[in-house]
């Protein structure tokens, strides 16, 4: 289940799903810093969309520790492999 709202280094950041967002914007989903705004496409299946979700926490991390300029070959690698990770192990740290 993906939540709402997600603590990254101690910064909010609202989660929203947006109809149509790749069509829009050629993307599965984006992230806003200075807003602490994570948005998703509401059309994907849920799996994919646990996928994006995890890729844009990974962009949030990078940025909150310092790194502004981020590799996004990196981040979709990372992403993939963690989320494989949490899932297929159930890891959901309540």
């Amino acid at each position: 289940m993906i939540p709402n709202q997600v603590k990254v280094a101690g910064i909010e950041y609202n989660v929203t799903e947006i109809e149509g967002i790749n069509d829009r914007f050629n993307t599965l989903g984006q992230i806003n810093y200075h807003i602490g705004l994570i948005e998703l496409d509401s059309q994907l299946n849920q799996t994919r969309k646990e996928q994006v979700f995890v890729h844009e926490i990974l962009h949030a991390c990078f940025f909150e520790a310092g790194y502004e300029e981020q590799d996004e070959d990196m981040i979709n690698r990372v992403g993939i492999v963690l989320y494989q990770v949490l899932k297929d192990n159930n890891l959901t740290f309540e």
